[in-house]
């Protein structure tokens, strides 16, 4: 099996360290099985796409990461808590499933590319 690596930009990895340190090791902890759920396509992944990128989403508890595929495994993009993110729908009163209004809301695009270019 190739190596997997899981690449935090600077916007994720600040999320991640303002974590608890407990909540860090349990969080990277359930890390561990994203490789072969992602190489059966397999797991509980929210697919979120526009133009021509795709987004998935990682529940681990109360948290929601995104984060794209890369040829040597992942770049996660946002490590956001689902208060956070019912915050964020609830502002935005958008009426279908999580993935979708995500999807079709150019703001939360406009959070990913924050961390993209930070």
């Amino acid at each position: 099996m190739q190596p997997f690596q899981i690449i935090f930009n600077p916007t994720s990895a600040g999320e991640l360290s303002r974590m608890p340190k407990d909540l860090q090791l349990q969080m990277l902890g359930q890390f561990r099985g994203l490789p072969h759920e992602l190489q059966r396509d397999e797991g509980n992944f929210g697919h979120l796409g526009r133009n021509a990128r795709t987004l998935l989403r990682y529940r681990l508890g109360d948290y929601r990461v995104y984060f794209e595929r890369h040829p040597l495994g992942v770049v996660v993009h946002r490590i956001l808590s689902k208060n956070t993110l019912k915050d964020f729908l609830y502002r935005s009163s958008l009426p279908t499933g999580e993935d979708e209004q995500l999807q079709d809301n150019p703001r939360f695009w406009e959070l990913i590319e924050q961390a993209r270019t930070t």
